[in-house]
């Protein structure tokens, strides 16, 4: 009975002095030092997204344009979920992290960042927007076309939106309450826009943020008037190739001049650039404002 007792005490002693040891060995995510340098902070790593994208080209091209590779830095592949969700643990810690970013985009409201300036001119000066179909589109469906041609909105619009998918809420639902809370701007896009009478429209777009979000109004107002809308996830490659060929009518999804470029460049025989819908578009790279001597993608080397 002793021995029992004595066993008894021992395990609970060794399960306690074990909880104290794993307690003791927890620590808090070490904060971003500004007297540091910032390559070793983060293992020289810039965090991206998918391997397809036009931005992760870019950041290959700026890592040999500002001699970031010779420093050891690389660019790690993931997804858009994956990039955020680590922005988001970096942020809550206050630790340095160095990632892709483009607006609009929802990660630009919820978290205080900033993009690095670019003096070489990598990601380009300035982005849009454009929506691209078939060079038949016209011809297939001139309603449609017309919409598409007048249909515009700006990055406020167009980051509000995402932003409510970001927080749960359903695309489509969240498409019908931009439409209901903007009938002068859906009045302007749908002007001289006939009826569709159930002709079919084949949208493409990549899963992007801003891509879900304006896929999804554009879908439903043509729904409104009567088309028969059908809206297909893709990578980019496929989705240019299927524009192209005629697989689908069109896309809203075409960030130009760089990130969409070199996909434009190989299908541009086979396709029309319809109209700019959200101008003032951006690409670069990003890090947290608390960052306040990081400004410039040439401080990476440096600071």
């Amino acid at each position: 009975m002793k021995k029992r007792f004595l066993k008894h005490i021992v395990g609970i002693l060794g399960l306690s002095f074990l909880t104290l040891a794993l307690t003791s060995c927890s620590v808090t995510p070490k904060q971003y030092q500004s007297d540091q340098k910032v390559g070793p902070q983060v293992h020289h790593t810039i965090t991206g997204i998918d391997a397809g994208a036009g931005i992760m080209s870019s950041t290959q091209n700026a890592l040999d344009k500002y001699d970031l590779k010779n420093n050891n830095w690389q660019l790690q592949t993931s997804s858009t979920a994956a990039m955020t969700s680590q922005l988001a643990k970096s942020i809550k810690y206050k630790q340095p992290i160095v990632l892709t970013g483009w607006q609009p985009h929802w990660m630009f409201k919820k978290f205080p960042i900033k993009f690095l300036k670019d003096p070489k001119g990598v990601y380009g000066k300035a982005e849009q927007i454009d929506t691209v179909a078939g060079k038949d589109f016209a011809t297939k469906n001139p309603g449609a076309y017309k919409f598409f041609k007048q249909f515009h909105w700006d990055p406020d619009m167009m980051g509000d939106t995402m932003y409510e998918n970001y927080n749960g809420k359903d695309p489509q639902e969240t498409a019908k309450k931009f439409i209901k809370e903007h009938p002068k701007e859906v009045a302007e896009w749908t002007k001289d826009v006939p009826d569709g009478n159930g002709k079919t429209v084949k949208m493409a777009y990549v899963t992007w943020d801003d891509a879900i979000a304006s896929t999804n109004v554009t879908a439903q107002i043509l729904r409104d008037k009567g088309y028969n809308v059908s809206i297909s996830a893709m990578e980019a490659q496929p989705m240019w190739s299927s524009i192209a060929s005629g697989s689908s009518d069109v896309t809203t999804a075409a960030w130009l001049p760089v990130t969409s470029g070199p996909l434009y460049e190989k299908y541009k025989d086979k396709v029309e650039r319809l109209a700019t819908n959200c101008p003032g578009a951006k690409v670069g790279l990003a890090v947290p404002t608390y960052m306040k001597d990081v400004n410039s993608i040439e401080d990476l080397n440096n600071k």
